[in-house]
């Protein structure tokens, strides 16, 4: 039994029924008619009714149509052709493969309107796995609601919307996956820059050997070649070398 939300024949704030084969959808809107409307999919359905009345409170500039499903919104009669889509997972992941299989089947149903994806999950892989799908626009639920309503907007406009948040975050995954420049390059091997850097900050052999798994013998064997490199007689003169050499190279750690 499907409880009225209304009886009167004029509806309060905008709320209608529109007709549909498998229930009853929910519009919002400020005008009598419409030529475009957003869409919006969420299985519960307290979640979208109230999502639907905030989303007309903040002047999204459609009307909202919502449905539990896509097959209940293909399913329904006299809606206007959506404008976008916006499908809200709620704590459902992009990477889980049914989730996944959905928006990907969301966004071929709904083109040529683009598809808009509210989950709780701001994680950068969730984000990249939805664009990967063919959204335009993730939107984590920890943003404020007036960026929503301009995302969606934006995403309306033609752009694609993802938090500034996650670039972020992108940024710091591609600054952790690119290989750190090594200034001492020209003259020393990789190892052989770990054991300088050693030096200059005054380790015994014993604790470089400690702090990069080596031998000890072995680290001893990397200072004979770097003093040979360097042409230098002793520990302090390498050091000294490497400071004229090299004064721009910053310690790559300190001692604790």
């Amino acid at each position: 039994m499907i409880a009225a939300i209304q009886t009167d024949s004029k509806p309060i704030l905008g709320l209608e029924l529109v007709s549909q084969k498998g229930g009853g959808a929910i519009r919002l809107n400020g005008q009598a008619t419409a030529e475009t409307c957003l869409v919006l999919l969420d299985e519960r359905v307290l979640d979208r009714q109230c999502l639907a009345q905030c989303l007309t409170a903040y002047r999204v500039g459609k009307d909202i149509v919502s449905f539990g499903s896509i097959e209940d919104w293909q399913l329904c009669e006299n809606v206007p052709s959506a404008s976008a889509v916006l499908l809200n997972l709620g704590s459902r992941k992009v990477s889980d493969a049914k989730t996944g299989e959905a928006i990907a089947d969301l966004v071929r149903k709904a083109q040529p309107a683009p598809i808009v994806i509210l989950a709780d999950s701001d994680e950068l892989e969730q984000i990249l796995k939805a664009l990967n799908y063919g959204a335009k626009a993730y939107i984590p639920s920890s943003l404020r609601f007036e960026i929503c309503v301009e995302a969606i907007n934006f995403v309306i406009a033609g752009g694609t919307f993802v938090p500034a948040s996650s670039l972020m975050g992108l940024h710091t995954t591609i600054d952790a996956d690119v290989e750190m420049p090594r200034p001492m390059a020209s003259v020393f091997t990789e190892r052989q820059e770990e054991v300088v850097q050693a030096l200059r900050r005054g380790k015994a052999n014993k604790i470089i050997a400690h702090e990069l798994n080596l031998r000890e013998s072995t680290v001893k064997v990397h200072i004979r070649n770097i003093m040979k490199k360097l042409k230098a007689t002793n520990r302090t003169e390498v050091v000294y070398k490497l400071n004229e050499m090299f004064p721009g190279a910053s310690h790559s750690t300190r001692a604790s």
